[in-house]
C-alpha cells in the first residue's frame, strides 16, 4: 500500500473542508472533516461532473454536515457523500479513501 500525506489534521477547518489539487493527490479532491473524523471524495459534483469549488480552493459547508456544490447548490452528507437535496437527489460523490496516522496527519490510502 503507498500512502500519500496531504496534510495536518488541524488545517482542514473543523466543520468545513479543504480542497487538494491533482499535483499532491493524483487528482483534485476534497477533504472535509467533523471532529476527529475525514472524508475525501473527488472534486466533482455528479450532476454536471463540475468541481464542487466555484473559486478555486473554497468548499462550502452547511451546519458541519453537509457539502454543497457552488454550481448546483446540490448538498453532500459528509460521512457518505449522498447527496440529500438538489438536482442530483440520490447521487453520490466518489470516495477517495483517507485516515488519519498517528501523527495526526490526513493521509490518503492507495493500494
Amino acid at each position: 500500500m503507498c500512502a500519500i500525506q496531504l496534510c495536518r489534521l488541524d488545517e482542514v477547518p473543523d466543520g468545513g473542508g479543504r480542497v487538494f489539487d491533482g499535483e499532491s493527490a493524483g487528482r483534485p479532491i476534497v477533504v472535509v472533516r467533523r471532529g476527529d473524523k475525514v472524508w475525501a471524495y473527488i472534486n466533482r459534483c455528479p450532476h454536471f461532473s463540475v468541481a464542487l469549488d466555484f473559486v478555486p480552493g473554497n468548499v462550502s459547508c452547511y451546519r458541519s454536515q453537509v457539502l454543497m456544490c457552488a454550481h448546483h447548490s446540490a448538498l453532500f452528507r459528509f460521512e457518505d457523500g449522498k447527496c440529500i437535496d438538489g438536482p442530483c437527489k440520490g447521487a453520490s460523490l466518489d470516495a477517495v479513501q483517507v485516515e488519519i496516522d498517528s501523527n495526526a496527519k490526513v493521509v490518503l490510502t492507495r493500494a
